[in-house]
Order: C-alpha cells, then sequence, then structure tokens
C-alpha cells in the first residue's frame, strides 16, 4: 500500500475531499484535489479550509513515505501548521510537500532516543501554475515507549 492509499484509508477527510495522491515517495508528494462546488468559498474557489487539508495530507503523504518503516517504533504527529494564502485558487488545485530536513537526520535523532521534529514545506497551484498558497507543518515521530 503506498503512503497515498493508506491515508485515504484511514483518513476519512482525504476521501472527504476526494483528494488523489498523484505521488508519494520520501523525496516529494503531489495530491491534487478536483474543482467541487460543495467546497467552495464566497468567491467560487477551493474554501480555505479545503486547502489546508490538501496540503496537511500531502504533508503527511510524504511523512508516511519518507518514516514508514519507523511506525513500529515511533507515531508521526503534525505539532503545528502555517499557512499563507497568496493568490485566488480557482478551480483544481495540486499541493507539493518537501520533507525539510534529511531522513536520516531525523531518524538518527530517534535512535539516539530523542523525539525528532521536522518541517515539511507544501506549495499549492492551481491549473496555471501559480502558487496560491504557501504551508509549513511541523511534525514528529514519537516513540512507542
Amino acid at each position: 500500500m503506498t503512503a497515498g492509499e493508506m491515508l485515504a484509508a484511514t483518513v476519512p477527510m482525504v476521501r472527504t475531499l476526494n483528494l488523489e495522491f498523484l505521488e508519494s515517495t520520501p523525496d516529494r508528494a503531489v495530491v491534487r484535489m478536483p474543482d467541487q462546488a460543495d467546497y467552495h468559498n464566497h468567491v467560487g474557489g477551493p474554501h480555505a479550509g479545503a486547502m489546508f487539508t490538501l496540503a496537511e495530507s500531502a504533508s503527511g503523504a510524504i511523512v508516511i513515505a519518507a518514516f514508514g518503516d519507523q511506525l513500529s517504533r515511533a507515531v508521526p504527529l503534525a505539532v503545528g501548521a502555517e499557512i499563507a494564502y497568496k493568490k485566488l485558487a480557482m478551480g483544481e488545485v495540486t499541493a507539493t510537500a518537501v520533507l525539510g530536513r534529511p531522513a536520516a537526520e531525523v531518524v538518527a535523532e530517534l535512535d539516539a532516543g530523542e523525539r525528532p521534529e521536522f518541517p515539511v514545506t507544501v506549495e499549492i497551484r492551481r491549473g496555471d501554475g501559480a502558487v496560491t498558497g504557501e504551508m509549513t507543518v511541523v511534525w514528529t515521530l514519537r516513540p512507542n515507549s
């Protein structure tokens, strides 16, 4: 099961918004949200809450892809997020997430008995390629014991 399939199976909001995981690797996650009138805002584009969920889901996909082999000993948790809405989003939007620290460095901290934190940056783009939003989600790997 890919990271995207795992999130779609376990996170109801992913299914509610009909998010499509185009790529979910340890290097990059790309998630698309189709244009859906039920989730529009007052100007006819995707609601800010839907865009937040899209970006957070992309960050979760890369975390699962990068650290899925650590799930037997640690739980990934988002500890904070900040989003900036840059331009009006209309139609279908796509979020692309990348890790802000090397995965090996994060795992080394976990190996040392620490609870590592690491940022994931996400860009949200509309169909013409314009960046409509930017988000940073800080994640941790909380050891199981």
